[in-house]
């Protein structure tokens, strides 16, 4: 059973003074509203192939969409591209749109910059993509750079820990008290590879003891909340 929420944030290690924070996008910052899962469906349908139950479908939304549609959706290799191309056209017509800020978050983030932290994405969305998600979604301000994967996912970096390190290498000066904030497991095993913590919120994608089990040094379930793991004055 994971612990309860008020143990874990009152114990976090990480509240006060990070002067890097990196932000995922998709169920962290932007709750997609269907447009990932359901966008994922359609283009299966339209390539003929099986479309996933419920649970397989949330399960693709963070992971590296390449490797999702082959080992979760059960695509061939051969096929992939194909699947991937149609979903990304009909992500970027309508998909972005739809999608819309978590309650708070966009508060949460300002705060932490007007602290004085330094606040950047770190996805593993396309980079490219992830720039018009947050300036469709009227974000792109908030953030000193956005780090994600390359327009051809099929040479996407190893994991979100490589993009991790991208944004740290991008701001070194803040590097050194760094901190990551997620929804799913690749998030917190990310942020570890780097020697980092994270925090995880509960509004994502995770199954229920996903984050705590992945060692996330607090869970919150809402945007004042984990500013106030941040450090609402920083």
């Amino acid at each position: 059973m994971p612990r309860a929420l008020p143990v874990l944030w009152q114990a976090c290690p990480v509240a006060n003074m990070r002067s890097l924070i990196l932000f995922d996008l998709d169920g962290t910052l932007v709750d997609p509203a269907g447009a990932i899962t359901g966008g994922i469906s359609e283009a299966l349908r339209r390539h003929g192939l099986p479309v996933p139950d419920d649970a397989t479908l949330q399960a693709m939304v963070g992971p590296p969409l390449v490797r999702s549609l082959i080992s979760l959706a059960g695509v061939p290799g051969s096929r992939v591209q194909d699947v991937l191309d149609t979903y990304r056209a009909g992500y970027v017509d309508t998909g972005m749109a739809r999608s819309r800020p978590y309650p708070g978050i966009a508060r949460c983030v300002d705060a932490v910059a007007r602290g004085g932290a330094v606040v950047a994405v770190a996805t593993q969305k396309p980079e490219w993509l992830a720039e018009e998600l947050l300036a469709v979604q009227g974000l792109r301000h908030l953030f000193a750079s956005v780090h994600g994967s390359p327009r051809d996912e099929s040479a996407a970096p190893d994991g979100k820990a490589a993009i991790i390190r991208a944004a740290l290498d991008r701001h070194p000066d803040a590097a050194g008290s760094a901190v990551m904030v997620g929804d799913r497991r690749h998030d917190v095993e990310g942020a570890a590879a780097n020697g980092l913590p994270c925090i995880g919120v509960g509004w994502g994608f995770a199954a229920p003891g996903e984050l705590e089990e992945a060692g996330a040094a607090a869970v919150v379930q809402s945007a004042d909340e984990l500013l106030e793991v941040l450090g609402g004055s920083l």
